[in-house]
């Protein structure tokens, strides 16, 4: 009886594919704990964070790309999306840097 699921598909998921969603994760989730943070310098460090989580998700798209896991269309759409997303972050880390020198 054959599995449904390949062993390539196997080792993607338990390699990549989790390194991919845990660095996607960390983008929002340092974004909010620098907010909930209060401070200018604590917000700024964790949107560090983010964006270096940002970075890393975009590595992992490209990976996936050249292992054959995802199209190059796919890969395409989803770069093209993070780098908005890194343009926003670059923002508003501007933004708290302003805001910081106003007080």
């Amino acid at each position: 009886m054959e599995s449904s699921i390949t062993m390539k598909d196997f080792f993607a998921k338990e390699t990549i594919g989790k390194q991919l969603v845990r660095a996607a994760d960390s983008v929002d989730a340092n974004t909010a704990e620098g907010y909930g943070r209060y401070h200018y310098k604590e917000n700024k460090n964790f949107c560090y964070y983010s964006r270096g989580s940002l970075l890393e998700t975009k590595g992992f798209v490209k990976k996936c790309k050249d292992r054959g896991l995802i199209s190059e269309e796919k890969t395409h759409e989803l770069l093209k999306e993070l780098d908005e997303i890194h343009r926003m972050l670059n923002a508003y880390i501007s933004y708290i840097g302003k805001k910081k020198n106003e007080i």
